[in-house]
């Protein structure tokens, strides 16, 4: 049976989460002012609603690869010492997915954006 409690709970730190990495990262303060901007386009020029879900569905991916990045950031951090040198290729190996999604969304929104812009 569900519990309540816990369940907001859970809702709880997930947000406290979220808030936290959105402070400590200016990365991801960057990825969401690009990916409101893209959304506010969106509403300008009325796009469709297969193009309303793919560019929601790219923006998230990019905010999600950049927190996992974070977090993933973290626990190499804390099991190695900084001048590990597979810290450092795991932080480049993350930051590469993450610009993978950002190149992905980019993209995407040219693929959208351009037909109405021109």
């Amino acid at each position: 049976m569900i519990k309540i409690a816990r369940l907001l709970k859970s809702f709880q730190y997930a947000f406290r989460g979220l808030v936290k990495v959105f402070r400590e990262e200016q990365n991801l303060r960057v990825q969401t002012l690009v990916g409101f901007f893209a959304l506010v386009l969106a509403w300008y020029f009325r796009v469709s609603a297969m193009e309303w879900c793919l560019l929601i569905i790219v923006s998230v991916l990019v905010l999600l690869t950049e927190i996992v990045n974070s977090a993933v950031e973290r626990v190499a951090d804390v099991l190695k010492p900084r001048i590990h040198t597979y810290v450092k290729e795991i932080k480049d190996i993350m930051a590469a997915a993450v610009m993978l999604a950002s190149g992905l969304a980019i993209v995407i929104g040219a693929i959208i954006f351009l037909p109405y812009i021109f």
